[in-house]
């Protein structure tokens, strides 16, 4: 007896939810005119018009224009909304492939892991004389000089391979660095970059695929050069 009003209660449980999900699909379907319902109407506004007084061919066909322009605007929205899903897993799939990465950062530290080369680069706006790079440890103390002589405007790429001036491996860990050289005469310093580890990457709506660092966080279109 008992599996008896169990299985009629289920039954009427799920007949419950049938009609719950039958009236919500025909609420919504009642709140939605398609194309079939608006020629529709417009029919029976013809068949029940005044022989004496038709309705104007202008205005019908200003009614018809606009019924077509708000659907196509809708289906136009839609294809919109699926564009832009479709953009965002694209940005997600193209950011999970940068972490581990590194980024070149304008930055006045250089990283070494304690066994491949650190790399950088010193940003010249016109030619320099007697290019120099100072390494320092945290502690302040010079290790490692760099000569790099005279270089041409632009871009100078250079290698540290974690070593002072002895010849000795240095800790692993984060340096200090700096390029100094005569500038028309004048001893300056020069703008630096240098590589630094990407940790995660974060997609913003309003400034895209953002990287983070330990130098901090930067969008992705302000990166010079990914390794």
């Amino acid at each position: 007896m008992s599996n008896d009003i169990s299985s009629a209660s289920s039954s009427y449980m799920d007949s419950l939810r049938w009609n719950q999900s039958s009236t919500q699909t025909t609420e919504e379907d009642n709140n939605t005119l398609s194309q079939e319902d608006f020629f529709s109407l417009l029919t029976q506004q013809l068949s029940f018009q005044d022989p004496s007084n038709p309705a104007d061919n202008d205005q019908m066909i200003a009614q018809m224009t606009n019924f077509t322009m708000a659907e196509g605007i809708s289906n136009l929205n839609e294809k919109f909304d699926s564009l832009t899903a479709s953009m965002t897993s694209n940005s997600a799939l193209q950011a999970s492939t940068l972490v581990g990465k590194q980024a070149l950062l304008e930055s006045d530290t250089i990283d070494f892991d304690g066994e491949n080369l650190a790399k950088g680069s010193v940003v010249a706006e016109t030619a320099v004389e007697s290019l120099t790079l100072r390494i320092t440890d945290s502690s302040g103390q010079l290790v490692r000089t760099i000569e790099l002589g005279s270089q041409s405007a632009g871009a100078l790429r250079f290698e540290w391979d974690g070593k002072d001036n002895d010849g000795n491996v240095l800790p692993e860990g984060e340096y200090d660095i700096s390029a100094e050289g005569f500038v028309n005469g004048d001893y300056s310093s020069m703008p630096m970059a240098t590589f630094k580890n990407i940790e995660s990457v974060n997609i913003n709506g309003a400034s895209g695929i953002i990287v983070n660092t330990k130098e901090g966080a930067v969008r992705l279109t302000d990166i010079a050069e990914i390794a």
